[in-house]
C-alpha cells in the first residue's frame, strides 16, 4: 500500500474531521446536545436567532424530517421555539430562546478550547496555507460534483 501525500490525504482529512466532531460531541454531551443539535443552535445563531425551518434544514444540509426531530429535541430542552408563519400557516419559523444564549456562549467557549487544542503547534502563518490549500481542495470537490 502507497503511502504517498496525494495517497493519504483523503483518508486523513475524513478522519480529521470525524475525530474533531467526536471529541466536540464529547464536550458538549452534558449540555444534552448531539451533534445535530449543536449545529442547529450555531446556524440559527449565525441567521440572527430564527429562520423558516425548511431555511434551515437547507442551511445545515438535511432533510426536513430530519429537521423537525432535532427541533423537537430542541424544543424539550427550552433551546428554541417555533412560530406560525403569517403567510402560511403550515410554515414554521424556528426561533432561539433567551436561554439558548447561555447555551450558545458555552458552545463557543467549548470548541475555542478544542481549536486551541486542536491547533497547538501551528504557527498562524503555516494555518493560513494550510486553510488555503483546503480551500482549492474544496473547490476541486465542489467542480467535480457537477461534472
Amino acid at each position: 500500500m502507497s503511502t504517498s501525500p496525494r495517497d493519504t490525504v483523503g483518508m486523513l482529512l475524513s478522519r480529521s474531521g470525524r475525530v474533531w466532531r467526536t471529541r466536540l460531541d464529547e464536550r458538549l454531551e452534558p449540555l444534552g446536545l448531539t451533534q445535530a443539535r449543536w449545529l442547529v443552535l450555531m446556524h440559527l445563531s449565525r441567521m440572527g436567532g430564527e429562520a423558516p425551518q425548511k431555511e434551515l434544514a437547507q442551511s445545515i444540509g438535511v432533510e426536513s424530517p430530519t429537521m423537525v426531530r432535532v427541533v423537537d429535541g430542541l424544543e424539550r430542552l427550552g433551546l428554541v421555539e417555533r412560530v406560525g408563519q403569517k403567510d402560511d400557516r403550515r410554515a414554521k419559523t424556528v426561533r432561539l430562546t433567551h436561554k439558548a444564549q447561555g447555551v450558545n456562549e458555552e458552545i463557543q467557549r467549548i470548541g475555542a478550547g478544542l481549536r486551541a487544542e486542536a491547533l497547538a503547534g501551528l504557527s498562524d502563518e503555516e494555518l493560513a496555507e494550510f486553510l488555503r490549500i483546503l480551500e482549492i481542495i474544496l473547490n476541486n470537490l465542489c467542480a467535480a460534483a457537477v461534472r
